[in-house]
Order: C-alpha cells, then sequence, then structure tokens
C-alpha cells in the first residue's frame, strides 16, 4: 500500500505538466481560451518570453522535486525495506546547498527580466526630435470606473477644450501609444491582458503606460486591484482601429460633448 502512494504523488507532475501542454496547445477544444489571451501588442513577446522561460523553469524544477519524493517513498516504505529507521540531526551541507541554488535562481531571473522591465517601464517612445512622445489620454481610475481624457484642438490635455469619455478607450493602430495613468480616491491597477500591461495606480502619483498595437478589435481594459465593493464592475473597453476612424471618433465626441468647460473631479 506504501508504494501505491508513491506512485500517486509521481501522478502530480507527470499529469500537471501533461494539463499545461495541453492547455497550450492552439488545438486543445476544451481548454480553448484558458491560456494567454492573444497578444496584440508589438511590445508583448518580452512579456510572453519571459513569462514563457519562468514557466519552464518552475516546471523543470516541479518535475525533479515530483520525481525525488516518489524515489525517497519507493526505496523507503516500510513494507519493503527491513533497515531500522535512523535519526539524524541535520545535514549543514545539504541545508547550504538548497539555500544558494534557489538563491542563484531568483538572482539569474532577476538579471534575465531587465531587459522586459526597461521596454515596459523605461524606454518610453520618443519623436523624430528626440523628444519624450505626449500622452494620447489620461485614464483616471476612480471607484468604479475609468474617466478618460483627450487633448482638444489644442492638443494638450489639461486645458477647456478636452474631450472626456468614460469606460470607452479609443486608440490607433500600428502607433505607439502613451497613455498618462493616475488613480483619483484608492489602489486601482490599470490592466490591458491583450497588450500584456499591468500598472499599479497609487493616489497622487503620475505614472505612463505605452504599447504599440498591431491589431484592430475591441479588448479587455480592467482593474486588477481589489479597489472596493464595485471592483468587479470596474471594466472598460480597448477600442483600437484605424488612423482614420480614430480621428473622425475623436472629432464626434468633441461635436458632441457640452461646450461648457467640464470638471471631472480631479485635482490638476
Amino acid at each position: 500500500m506504501g508504494r501505491f502512494w508513491s506512485l500517486l504523488f509521481l501522478m502530480v507532475p507527470l499529469v500537471g505538466v501533461l494539463v499545461f501542454v495541453f492547455a497550450a496547445s492552439p488545438d486543445s477544444r476544451p481548454l480553448l481560451n484558458y491560456w494567454l489571451p492573444t497578444n496584440v501588442n508589438e511590445y508583448g513577446y518580452v512579456i510572453d518570453d519571459l513569462f514563457m522561460f519562468i514557466l519552464y523553469l518552475t516546471g523543470l524544477i516541479f518535475i525533479l522535486t515530483g520525481v525525488v519524493l516518489f524515489w525517497i517513498l519507493w526505496k523507503y516504505d516500510a513494507d519493503h525495506n527491513s533497515e531500522p529507521a535512523k535519526y539524524v540531526h541535520g545535514n549543514h551541507s545539504l541545508e547550504i546547498v538548497w539555500t544558494i541554488l534557489p538563491a542563484i535562481i531568483l538572482l539569474f531571473i532577476a538579471i534575465f527580466q531587465m531587459d522586459a522591465w526597461a521596454a515596459h517601464k523605461m524606454r518610453r517612445p520618443v519623436l523624430e526630435d528626440g523628444s519624450l512622445k505626449p500622452a494620447l489620454a489620461k485614464v483616471m481610475g476612480r471607484q468604479f470606473e475609468w474617466r478618460i481624457r483627450y487633448a482638444g484642438a489644442d492638443q494638450q490635455i489639461g486645458t477647456p477644450d478636452d474631450i472626456f469619455v468614460v469606460n470607452n478607450l479609443h486608440v490607433p493602430v500600428d502607433e505607439d501609444v502613451v497613455l498618462q495613468v493616475q488613480s483619483q480616491d484608492v489602489l486601482h491597477s490599470f490592466f490591458l491582458p491583450n497588450m500584456r500591461l499591468k500598472q499599479d495606480l497609487v493616489p497622487g502619483m503620475r505614472q505612463f503606460v505605452w504599447f504599440r498595437p498591431n491589431q484592430e478589435g475591441v479588448f479587455d481594459l480592467a482593474c486588477a486591484e481589489l479597489c472596493g465593493w464595485g471592483h468587479y464592475k470596474m471594466r472598460g473597453r480597448l477600442i483600437v482601429e484605424s488612423r482614420e476612424d480614430f480621428d473622425a471618433w475623436l472629432a464626434g465626441a468633441a461635436a458632441e460633448q457640452n461646450q461648457v468647460p467640464v470638471d471631472d473631479g480631479e485635482d490638476e
């Protein structure tokens, strides 16, 4: 009976790996769309590559520890081992090894991910003259909606001719999009899963995010931080469209907007 349990423990890493492989397969009908959402960001491959590298690394460790556990249970099963149990106080060499190895792995991951961090947090797109590309819109998270503010005719955000929308973020395709993101009240997290983009928002902090959509369509805009009782409904839409359609939408939104200056409740 003891060795039956060792075989059962061996099935854990084997079945786990098979489920992951099956889920990642494009032909896995029962688990279709349960893997990563479609990446439509030109820079999103950096995040995907980092994710898959860590998944393979931790998966390998998971398999090895499962096999070692199986071997120990099988070899030292009481029903098939006549040797008496031996009690030891500890093994300093073994403790040093399993302390240093994880430290080396974590240090390697920290160095390996530096390029991904720089691409998504430091290398903001620039214009032809070398200056930083200005924000296309300002996105303000508040309980429980996304307030989005586009520049008006003067091309400056924060002036009376700004264009205000709620929850529907329009951006042009095949262009670098820079957004200014903030929180008005509590902790929020600006999350575009199809863009591989997530940024925690802290009240009082002004931050910038950027991406380059390469496919038109409508995608999720979510809050990935538990921000209160209405967190479940803090969901918007990211509409990626051609530059012509975007300009037409922006002009239409400006024409429909009440010309009386809008007070969106933000502190400038």
